[in-house]
């Protein structure tokens, strides 16, 4: 199949589906999502699909990156480069490689809210980062294991053939396990001037991209908009961020805070800007921001700020 930029999906010469008109050669993670949707339910093997596209897809398709993958050193040195710029590629989702235990991880997470479609998407590009890893290592490469969060769907004996070893459904993680001799392993055209050189490339295109990262960042994003609707469940946002909540609980400790700390900040951040910026009752800020109660907002607002919510206002007021 092919697509125009006026949104035309071609598929023999016919127009088989129509999606929003692509902007700078991307997709919006909507159309993407909803575009990989259809093409799974027009297929009844998943299981065959997701093979398909493992034995198609291969890292000379992303560009620069794909380069630096193949020519990096080790496989260690490859997963780092994925790791650092796969927001090249995509920012619905982001590779971390976990060194903190023997077996090491290379874990997959989404940066997007749900859609029905991402397990078999994480399916997928498992399947495919572990096809293109026995391409371009030396030789030797053995799979500890692999892991899914979501329940499988079908025979789970499929999944063990498919990835070359074990794989587990219902787990904490979306990840492919290696021990670390295997990170050590040498790549077939491991070439450190030529790696060097191509990162060189990559720090210049990720560049304007760069924004914040961080777990509290992309937490942030998510509570604001999220509490109109009361205070949101740190279950309910660690599954919309494709981690378990233990998971959330533990990142957000490597960064020195916990799920209250990020919750409070959000609301304060958007009670600050609501009494700035809008024309908002303060009982209409305090349910906006997750309160039931007036009172109880006001108070927690001046334990924030040091202010109440009206004099706050007032000294902020154009004279």
């Amino acid at each position: 199949m092919t697509l125009r930029e006026d949104g035309a999906l071609i598929s023999g010469g016919v127009v088989v589906r129509r999606i929003s008109e692509t902007s700078d050669d991307q997709l919006t993670d909507t159309d993407y999502f909803d575009l990989l949707d259809w093409i799974r339910r027009e297929h009844e093997d998943e299981v065959a699909l997701v093979e398909a596209y493992a034995k198609l897809i291969r890292v000379d398709d992303i560009g620069v990156l794909g380069l630096a993958i193949k020519t990096a050193p080790t496989l260690r040195a490859s997963l780092e480069r994925v790791e650092r710029y796969w927001r090249v590629v995509t920012d619905t989702a982001v590779y971390t490689l976990d060194q903190s235990d023997d077996p090491a991880l290379l874990v997959f997470e989404a940066r997007t809210g749900h859609h029905p479609v991402l397990d078999f998407r994480n399916e997928g590009a498992l399947a495919g980062f572990a096809r293109n890893m026995y391409r371009f290592v030396e030789s030797g490469l053995v799979l500890e294991y692999v892991t899914f969060r979501h329940t499988c769907r079908c025979e789970p004996g499929r999944y063990a053939d498919l990835f070359g070893c074990p794989v587990r459904f219902d787990a904490d993680r979306n990840a492919i396990a290696l021990r670390s001799s295997m990170l050590d392993l040498p790549n077939r055209l491991g070439d450190a001037a030529v790696s060097d050189f191509l990162t060189a490339h990559l720090e210049t295109e990720i560049g304007p991209l760069t924004h914040d990262t961080s777990v509290r960042a992309d937490l942030l994003r998510r509570l604001t908009p999220a509490l109109s609707n009361g205070l949101p469940q740190a279950a309910d946002i660690a599954r919309d961020m494709g981690m378990s909540e233990r998971t959330l609980y533990r990142r957000l400790a490597d960064e020195g805070l916990t799920f209250r700390d990020v919750l409070t900040e959000a609301q304060s951040s958007l009670a600050q800007e609501l009494l700035r910026e809008s024309r908002s009752s303060i009982a209409e800020i305090a349910f906006l921001t997750g309160f039931s109660e007036q009172s109880t907002f006001s108070r927690a607002f001046k334990r924030w700020v040091g202010q109440a919510p009206a004099q706050y206002r007032q000294q902020r007021e154009p004279a």
